[in-house]
């Protein structure tokens, strides 16, 4: 084969690569949002960052590979890659990575309430500890309220007898 053929074909498998890496990207992203739940804001900023990444990535291999010369092969190279990889491995690969994320994360939440669960029994305690007082002190104020307007009305007697 020739050398402007060979490089050609590697130009196609560098695209073929490429659309299997930004398929594999995105479903990295679909992985962190089954995960844990993203708002519509957060799933717009990272879609418009993905594609711009996309973009980046794509302008390269481009500019790398065929001094910036849009070839169709290599357009239709990526597809194929991103086909490819969609067809077998993503939906294997999302299913089975988010649910082992999930799992870890699931553990890691039990580990950390056991971790800090004698700080949760302190501060219920605590909780009940200031209601107590809280209750006690109302009371004590009732109280030293109600002995100055005794104090306070025997005073008003007294000066005005005299």
């Amino acid at each position: 084969m020739s050398s402007p053929v060979i490089s050609e074909n590697i130009f196609l498998l560098y695209s073929l690569g490429m659309g299997i890496f930004i398929t594999f990207v995105y479903d990295i992203l679909r992985i962190l949002r089954r995960v844990r739940a993203h708002s519509g804001f957060w799933v717009s900023l990272e879609d418009i960052l993905f594609w711009f990444f996309c973009a980046i990535a794509v302008f390269y291999l481009m500019h790398r590979e065929s001094n910036g010369t849009m070839r169709w092969f290599a357009i239709l190279g990526a597809l194929a890659g991103m086909l490819l990889y969609k067809k077998t491995v993503s939906a294997f690969f999302v299913k089975w990575v988010s649910f082992g994320l999930q799992k870890i994360l699931i553990g890691f939440q039990k580990l950390l309430r056991f971790l800090f669960k004698p700080l949760h029994i302190l501060s219920g305690k605590g909780k009940a500890a200031g209601k107590k007082a809280a209750k006690k002190g109302k009371k004590a104020a009732g109280y030293v309220k109600k002995r100055l307007t005794d104090t306070v009305k025997l005073l008003k007697m007294v000066l005005c007898k005299h």
